[in-house]
């Protein structure tokens, strides 16, 4: 049955059912808000009875918001589309029905390019996010964990934020990447405050986070750090599957591959495997080139190992192996480092730790009250500044002064009871963590 109004003819070769023509309507009169800045036109709304009543002409004109909205959807004046179809005209419809959908694909691409435009991200937006990352793995070794904690918390909120906020990949694999950096501090700082188990999950979230942006210098931090904390839970035969996964990623540069080595060297430490952990040792202390990568290089900080905290790591390993010369060796080396830096510079919780391994390479030797003076200087680092790391090394150092021949020595028992005083003020057992399994022992 023919139509008896344009507008009902116009419908019917569409194909709409009211809901069709419903849908239509709104997304017209959302435009023409947008467009003439009048909310009157947004989210329009009609009953079905009305509708019909439109298509059969039996409304003299709808109200004028419905009727400029109609016309703007046809293009034609709201006067001809409740007008009969003028007969003999096959091609008014057709005609009409191109139009119709010209002006629909308009529509649709003026919304899409609004949504895009509203989800627009500047540029500079991301720069101040891997800047701020920058900062934080740059300060991180001068402020207290629990700090870096909060702080890498709120980072990597707003990061989120902005990720929702684009649709470009780019920019996505940007953020992402911030993110996954600050995952990876904040399961340092974890680790630094004695929750091993939630240092385990953020660092695992690292890698995840490196595997989607295809990042490998952070999936190799990330493995790194599993390996790490795997030999402080007593683990040291999985710490080494661990290390090989970080061994296979490309792209990472020479910093980065020393640090894993170090790793590496620790875990054969505690398996007690002399040679493979000499070898490790050594792979990279006479290296000739350097290759840089985005993370260990560029980022820094807290993610670059360099030589002062290389050595710290030796020194502990050949402090695991019962091998005091060479544990020696590299401890003094690191206070050789620290003290030729700017003060500015110096990394006050490295050289409390390798006092520490110094400290215990000394008792081995039976020297005592050498060690009861290299000790001196980690009384100035502040509690909360006492990371798990330190805390371990001196809770050993205290069970070496309970040992013969140092066991009934007055400097050793007086010794021994300020290092207890340390480590309880410290803040992995003031914040209630439970101690680690004991990175040496």
């Amino acid at each position: 049955m023919a139509s008896k109004t344009l507008l009902g003819a116009l419908i019917e070769k569409a194909g709409w059912e009211f809901p069709d023509f419903h849908r239509e309507l709104r997304n017209a009169g959302n435009e023409l808000a947008r467009t003439l800045k009048d909310p009157r036109f947004r989210n329009l709304d009609m009953s079905e009875a009305t509708f019909r009543r439109w298509v059969a002409g039996t409304v003299s004109r709808p109200t004028s918001v419905f009727s400029q909205t109609i016309q703007h959807m046809f293009d034609r004046t709201i006067a001809e589309l409740l007008a009969p179809p003028r007969e003999g005209d096959p091609t008014a419809v057709s005609r009409q029905d191109l139009e119709r959908e010209l002006a629909m694909t308009a529509r649709e691409a003026s919304d899409h390019a609004a949504s895009v435009a509203s989800a627009f991200l500047s540029d500079l937006s991301i720069e101040q996010v891997q800047e701020d990352v920058r900062q934080l793995a740059r300060t991180y070794n001068s402020r207290p964990p629990f700090d870096v904690l909060r702080e890498a918390r709120q980072l990597r909120t707003n990061a989120e934020g902005l990720l929702d906020r684009t649709h470009i990949p780019e920019q996505k694999q940007q953020l992402l990447i911030a993110i996954g950096q600050t995952t990876a501090l904040l399961a340092l700082a974890a680790f630094g405050l004695g929750s091993l188990g939630e240092a385990n999950r953020l660092a695992r979230s690292a890698g995840m986070y490196a595997e989607v942006t295809r990042f490998t210098p952070l999936a190799a931090f990330a493995a790194g750090t599993l390996g790490m904390l795997a030999y402080w839970e007593g683990r040291p035969g999985e710490a080494i599957r661990f290390i090989r996964q970080a061994q296979s990623f490309p792209g990472v540069g020479t910093a980065g591959q020393a640090r894993i080595a170090a790793i590496e060297a620790r875990a054969y430490g505690h398996l007690g495997d002399q040679r493979r952990a000499a070898a490790a040792v050594e792979r990279f202390l006479d290296v000739d080139t350097f290759e840089r990568d985005g993370l260990h290089d560029e980022v820094a900080g807290e993610f670059l190992h360099g030589p002062e905290r290389l050595a710290r790591s030796h020194g502990t390993t050949f402090v695991l192996l019962r091998d005091g010369s060479r544990a020696r060796e590299h401890t003094r080396r690191v206070l050789e480092l620290q003290a030729s830096l700017p003060a500015g510079q110096r990394i006050s919780r490295i050289d409390a730790e390798a006092r520490t391994d110094l400290a215990a390479a000394l008792i081995l030797g039976g020297e005592i009250e050498e060690a009861a003076e290299v000790l001196k200087p980690i009384a100035v680092l502040a509690p909360d500044r006492r990371a798990n790391g330190l805390v371990e090394r001196v809770v050993h150092v205290g069970r070496l002064l309970t040992t013969e021949p140092v066991r009934t020595s007055p400097v050793a028992a007086a010794l021994r009871e300020a290092l207890e005083e340390y480590t309880r003020v410290a803040a992995p057992r003031q914040l209630g963590g439970t101690a680690a399994r004991l990175v040496i022992e």
